[in-house]
C-alpha cells in the first residue's frame, strides 16, 4: 500500500521552524530564503488542511495540531541523519574487495598493498582475482583493475597504465652456451608467448630480423607463470614492462635489447560510475594512481 505522504521539503521545512519558532532561523537552518520557508508551510497547511501555527505579537506560535505533529517528525528526522552517518561511516570502513588479474597481483600489486594498509587500517581489504570481468550487479566487489581496451558495458574505466612489451630472460640463459649478443640469437632459443601480447614476429620485424619461424613454443595464458618459466631458463619471453619491472630491477630477469613495442591493450580502474563517489573507493583509487606514478583524473 502507497504512503500518503506530504513533500519532504515542507516537512522539513516544518520541523525545522516549529523547533526554532521562527522562520527566519529556519531558513538560515535550510539555506533558503525565509519567503522559501513560508511558502513550503503554507503548502504544507493546504495539504494537510489544518494550521500548524499562528502568528503573534511576540513570533510564532505551535497550535495545538502543530504540537502533536512536531515529536513524531523530529524523531523520523534525528532517525534518518542518525541512519545515513552510520551508512556513510560503514562506508569509509569495513571492508574492500578489489578485483584484479591474477598476473597484475602476482607481479605488481601485492608487493605494494602493504603500504595503503598501513595508511587504511580501518579497511579490512580483500583481493578477489580473476581473468574475466566483473558483474558488480552479482560480486560483493568494490573496485575492479583490467587489462584490455574499453568500452565495457556498465562501467565507467580510468585509463590507469600503458604497457609496452619487449624480450625477458634469465641472466644465464644470456650468458649460456648460446649467450645472446644481437636480436637474431633469440631464435636460438625457446620463444615463450603470452596469450595477452603483441606475437613474436611483430618484435622481431622491430628487430630488423626477418625471423623465419617466431609462433613455435609454449604459450602461457597468465603472465605470471610466463615470466617465471623465463627465470627458470626455460625460454625467452615477450614480457609487459609493468609485470616485469620489479624483477628486472632485483636482477632475476634481463632484458638484453631495447626494442619494445607498444602494447595494444592497457590497464584500467574500472568500477560503475556511483562506486567512483564512495570514500573508500575514493582512498583507493588515490593511492594506486599515486603508485602508479599518476595523479587521480578528476571525477
Amino acid at each position: 500500500m502507497a504512503r500518503r505522504l506530504p513533500p519532504l521539503n515542507a516537512l522539513r521545512s516544518f520541523e525545522a521552524a516549529a523547533r526554532h519558532l521562527s522562520f527566519t532561523r529556519a531558513a538560515e537552518e535550510l539555506h533558503v530564503t525565509q519567503a522559501a520557508v513560508s511558502h513550503q508551510i503554507k503548502a504544507l497547511e493546504e495539504w494537510l488542511g489544518i494550521p500548524l501555527f499562528r502568528r503573534v505579537s511576540r513570533g510564532l506560535v505551535l497550535t495545538e495540531a502543530g504540537q502533536t505533529y512536531l515529536p513524531p517528525l523530529r524523531d523520523a528526522f534525528e532517525s534518518m541523519s542518525d541512519a545515513t552517518e552510520r551508512l556513510c561511516r560503514a562506508d569509509s570502513a569495513g571492508s574492500l574487495t578489489i578485483s584484479t588479474m591474477p598476473s597484475f597481483a602476482a607481479k605488481w600489486l601485492v608487493m605494494r598493498l602493504g603500504r595503503f594498509q598501513a595508511a587504511h587500517p580501518e579497511l579490512e581489504l580483500r583481493l578477489h582475482t580473476t581473468s574475466q570481468m566483473v558483474d558488480f550487479a552479482q560480486q560483493d566487489v568494490d573496485l575492479a583493475i583490467r587489462f584490455g581496451r574499453p568500452p565495457w558495458p556498465g562501467v565507467k574505466a580510468e585509463w590507469l597504465m600503458d604497457d609496452p612489451v619487449f624480450p625477458v630472460c634469465s641472466p644465464a640463459l644470456a650468458r649460456g652456451d648460446r649467450p645472446i649478443r644481437s636480436p637474431s640469437d633469440l631464435l636460438k632459443h625457446t620463444l615463450l608467448h603470452d596469450d595477452y601480447q603483441i606475437d613474436w614476429t611483430a618484435w622481431f620485424t622491430a628487430a630488423g630480423v626477418p625471423a623465419a619461424d617466431a609462433t613455435r613454443g609454449p604459450r602461457y595464458t597468465d603472465s605470471a607463470l610466463l615470466l617465471q618459466a623465463a627465470m627458470e631458463g626455460h625460454g625467452v619471453a615477450l614480457a609487459r614492462k609493468v609485470l616485469v619491472a620489479d624483477d628486472l630491477a632485483a636482477g632475476r630477469l634481463l632484458r638484453p635489447f631495447d626494442v619494445e613495442l607498444p602494447g595494444t591493450h592497457a590497464y584500467y580502474v574500472v568500477a560503475p560510475p556511483h562506486y567512483y563517489a564512495r570514500p573508500k573507493v575514493r582512498a583507493f583509487r588515490g593511492w594506486l594512481y599515486a603508485e602508479a606514478g599518476r595523479e587521480t583524473p578528476a571525477d
